[in-house]
């Protein structure tokens, strides 16, 4: 989607993969140009040679832990400068496009936005295509359940950074029986509920909770739910919609339950233990944000050296256990059952099958793109009011 400690992610196809066991989550597809990965032929591959110089990374504010950036710098010798400017996907590109359309990527080597998102750029012809051959450990070690989401089959072009579930984080304090998105209509909870300002977060969840099948959705159907949002909020009923503030407004009782992020809630809990992450009873949505390396990257050889550092294990184990969020890397969960069993045995950082059955890949509108532009304004006249 922001923070990460209170932190900010977000957030798509029409299929509910199978999760591995040991430590799962699905890739998702959809977004700006339809369902499925582009076949842009002429997408250039990003170069470079030797792995010097400095990297410019783009990504969402504290999601990664600090020490990470400092051990890649010691190592490599490759000066880092890591800016938390993506804060929501819809602005992080209304800022960066006017760039990108001019082939400019505004000194940025890697941007990290969720799967609609990335699949957009890419359809644009914003991302460049990745030389596999650099990445070694992301070929070795990515989970199997995220190397062939819909968006991008073969991981042409992205790589995923962390992945999530998007579902209820309840005060169970001051909300215990808050199980179901419907819950958050109950009027007994007027004006203490948030909802998410990221749309597919936010609607498919209830769709669902209306006994729509969101991978299966129509445009009206987007438009009615959409709708039943705008009378909540019109209400008072729905407090604001938010990023990841929800959390702070959750701490001090102001709110009693929100759609949010798995990883927020397990932070927040460290703090509150009465903030605690609740598994929809229609299902949570699962996401990936992802690593591109855009066009006119000045330095694809170092951004192909962080790609491939965070995805030795070791290295990854560090950020998995400060962002909480589901890690995209095999061997992690082995290195955190010795270093801190809490994390490893934690479902929302590894969750198994059982626990993520009735859960889909999170999903854009069907349609063309005047139809999923009309969808758009139609939340965002909600959201803005």
């Amino acid at each position: 989607m922001s923070v990460k400690k209170m932190k900010r992610a977000r957030l798509l196809i029409v299929a509910v993969l199978a999760l591995a066991a040991s430590m799962v989550l699905v890739a998702c597809g959809g977004g700006g140009g339809g369902l499925g990965g582009s076949d842009n032929s002429d997408v250039t591959t990003a170069t470079g040679g030797d792995p010097t110089g400095s990297l410019k990374i783009s990504n969402w504010p504290l999601y990664i832990d600090g020490q990470t950036i400092k051990n890649f710098q010691n190592e490599t010798g490759i000066k880092t400068t890591y800016t938390e400017d993506v804060n929501d996907n819809n602005e992080f590109f209304g800022k960066v496009q006017p760039l990108l359309s001019q082939g400019d990527s505004g000194g940025r080597d890697i941007i990290i936005v969720t799967d609609w998102m990335a699949q957009k750029m890419y359809d644009l012809g914003y991302i460049q295509n990745l030389d596999k051959a650099k990445i070694p450990n992301v070929e070795k070690n990515l989970i199997p359940s995220l190397q062939h989401p819909a968006f991008d089959p073969d991981r042409k072009y992205s790589v995923p950074w962390q992945s999530g579930m998007t579902g209820l984080v309840v005060r169970k304090d001051l909300a215990p029986d808050v199980k179901s998105i419907n819950d958050l209509f109950d009027p007994k909870y007027k004006g203490k509920v948030t909802m998410l300002t990221e749309m597919r977060d936010t609607v498919p969840l209830v769709m669902a909770a209306d006994g729509i099948d969101p991978t299966d959705a129509t445009k009206q159907d987007w438009l009615d739910a959409i709708d039943k949002l705008k009378k909540a909020s019109d209400s008072g009923q729905i407090r604001r919609f938010t990023g990841n503030d929800y959390i702070q407004d959750m701490a001090k009782g102001d709110v009693v339950a929100a759609i949010g992020w798995s990883g927020d809630a397990v932070q927040a809990e460290s703090d509150n233990p009465n903030i605690a992450y609740v598994q929809p009873e229609q299902g949570c949505s699962l996401w990936s944000d992802n690593m591109l390396i855009p066009v006119g990257a000045p330095n694809p050889a170092a951004a192909y050296k962080f790609m491939d550092y965070v995805y030795e294990p070791k290295n990854q184990a560090k950020i998995t256990a400060y962002v909480n969020y589901v890690s995209p890397v095999k061997g992690v969960k082995e290195i955190l059952l010795k270093q801190d069993p809490d994390i490893a045995n934690n479902e929302l950082i590894f969750p198994s099958e059982e626990f993520t059955k009735n859960c889909f890949a999170q999903v854009s509108p069907p349609g063309d793109e005047a139809d999923q532009q009309e969808v758009e304004q139609a939340f965002q006249d909600v959201v803005t009011g």
